[in-house]
């Protein structure tokens, strides 16, 4: 089976032959991260109403702007890190 790749892949291949790429730092976490966000797309998702506090949308919103992203994917991923037991209490000394 042949497979031809589309001009945007043959480009990719090209630089890659030439030496022009270059690996970024922490790949393997990248490449983690990716695979974790494809799974994600393919799980349907369901929306939910959440109230917050003022202060917390705040923090928030401060806090995806940081990363460049919108905070309800933010808020998402926070969820989904504590139920997935990734995401653990430090405590309360930070309020």
């Amino acid at each position: 089976m042949n497979y031809e790749p589309d001009p945007e892949e043959q480009e990719i291949l090209n630089a890659f032959e030439r030496g022009e790429l270059k690996s970024v730092p922490d790949a393997e976490q990248k490449i983690a991260e990716a695979e974790e966000a494809a799974r994600n797309t393919l799980n349907r998702m369901r929306q939910i109403q959440l109230n917050l506090t003022e202060r917390d949308y705040h923090l928030a919103y401060v806090k995806a702007s940081e990363q460049g992203l919108p905070y309800p994917v933010l808020l998402s991923d926070i969820v989904h890190k504590y139920l997935t037991g990734q995401l653990v209490e430090r405590g309360l000394s930070g309020i």
